[in-house]
């Protein structure tokens, strides 16, 4: 069993490498090398922006396994949060949970790590919807209105069950040996949904209101700097002038309805919603399309390179020596 599972983890990484290796051939294909040169510097702020981006939310992660009760150097956490990046290209960018293999072999439960992931994933969904606010007085912004207000009502609706569903005593009980005539299947899914509310149930541990407002102001303060860079690559096409609200809101709506899409790393809808917005506020459409796909590049194609460095840092031979307390 356990052979098997590596095989299809080590699958299904080469599969998302294949995707991301493919997805980024066809990105390059569609930027002329005359927007690389006229973007160049431009493109190297915006990477030095996301970057930032990472350390602010490596430190919220480390936070969060904190308050969960594992205190962890920061070098190892820094390692682990960024090689989730490398399955970032996955729906819902649920292939970053791959991190929690490294934290297994430190005894970590998988419903600790799993309970981090939520709350980050929720507060970066409110965070984008913030961002995309916005827009929401401009004409541009009406075809995502629907997005952004479903958006907020799955987060909305996430909280309150979080808060409100006894999520460990339905663990408990999902816990319970399954009747002897049960099949396999049936056992199978009853152990996955068992694993799942006590992930729900550790999640509960991080609901404390200061909490969630330090996680929330992270995740501003991180996506606001990515959609900074959006801000800094526009420059390098003065066809039109993009505001820094404009720059975060165009961001923000772009990311939330690439999420919502649940298509893997919002590929595609991402660069449709970004490129319609840019070319909306007066760019060019070959210009709008330049800037978005230069975006992405200090973004998105940033973040899987450097996941990928980070799992390749931590092969078993060269895992740093650590060792949790509580």
């Amino acid at each position: 069993m356990r052979q098997s599972s590596r095989t299809a983890g080590i699958s299904l990484a080469i599969a998302l490498a294949c995707l991301a290796l493919y997805a980024l051939q066809h990105d390059l294909a569609q930027l002329p090398r005359t927007a690389l040169v006229q973007g160049g510097s431009s493109l190297a702020l915006a990477a030095a922006l996301s970057i930032g981006n990472y350390a602010l939310r490596t430190v919220r992660w480390r936070s969060y396994l904190t308050l969960l009760g594992y205190h962890l150097p920061f070098r190892f956490a820094a390692l682990t949060y960024v090689a989730g990046f490398a399955y970032t290209v996955s729906p819902g960018k649920v292939g970053e949970m791959a991190r929690a293999r490294y934290y297994a072999r430190l005894h970590v439960p998988l419903s600790d790590v799993a309970a981090a992931f939520l709350i980050e994933r929720l507060m970066d969904v409110i965070a984008m919807i913030v961002l995309a606010a916005l827009l929401v007085t401009l004409p541009v912004f009406a075809p995502y209105r629907g997005a952004a207000f479903a958006a907020a009502l799955l987060a909305a609706a996430v909280l309150a069950a979080l808060a409100g569903l006894p999520w460990s005593a339905i663990a408990a009980r999902l816990e319970a040996s399954p009747h002897r005539s049960a099949s396999r299947w049936s056992a199978w899914l009853r152990r996955a949904l068992s694993a799942a509310a006590a992930s729900l149930s550790a999640a509960r541990a991080l609901l404390d209101p200061a909490v969630l407002a330090f996680g929330l102001v992270m995740a501003l303060l991180a996506w606001g700097l990515e959609g900074l860079g959006l801000e800094v690559i526009s420059r390098a096409f003065p066809a039109a002038h993009l505001s820094l609200g404009a720059a975060l809101g165009i961001y923000g709506v772009a990311v939330l309805v690439g999420g919502l899409s649940l298509i893997p790393g919002g590929l595609g809808s991402t660069e449709a919603v970004m490129t319609a917005l840019l070319a909306a506020h007066g760019f060019p459409l070959a210009q709008a399309l330049s800037a978005t796909l230069l975006c992405r590049l200090a973004t998105l194609w940033l973040a899987v390179g450097l996941g990928w460095a980070a799992v390749l840092g931590l092969r078993p031979r060269a895992m740093p020596a650590v060792a949790p307390w509580r």
